[in-house]
């Protein structure tokens, strides 16, 4: 059911500072910022040859990346994206298997203008799973 890797997105306390290690020391193309208030961050995408890496920013303190920085100062890798062709049949197949969708088990827009659910990290070996339709 899941496609390749989309992205491995890291929680960063200082985003201009994340976006420039990427930019100015390992010469990554690096997007510019982009507001994503309904998420409750801001992000940036680092463009590598067979993925990307998202560096994640809070918007505020109701972000639920504040409090993964509350919990790891200095940032860390929050979740991983797989793409799927049908984001409506993969809910369908986690919610059967009983796997936990975040949210109310609904799409919902994400970064790349595209629907995206979230599944539970404990029942994916710890790690939170964002799937996003291809």
């Amino acid at each position: 059911m899941i496609g390749k890797l989309n992205h491995v997105a890291i929680a960063v306390p200082d985003l201009e500072a994340a976006a420039a290690i990427y930019r100015d020391t390992l010469g990554a193309n690096v997007s510019e910022p982009v507001e994503l208030p309904e998420h409750g961050v801001i992000t940036i995408f680092v463009e590598l040859p067979n993925t990307k890496i998202e560096l994640l920013h809070p918007m505020g303190d109701a972000s639920p990346i504040a409090k993964f920085l509350q919990s790891n100062p200095s940032g860390g890798m929050h979740h991983i994206c797989y793409e799927v062709e049908d984001i409506e049949a993969a809910a369908t197949k986690m919610q059967e298997s009983g796997a936990r969708v975040l949210g109310n088990g609904r799409p919902k827009i994400g970064a790349h203008n595209k629907p995206v659910l979230f599944l539970h990290p404990k029942d994916f070996c710890g790690t939170l799973v964002e799937l996003e339709q291809a």
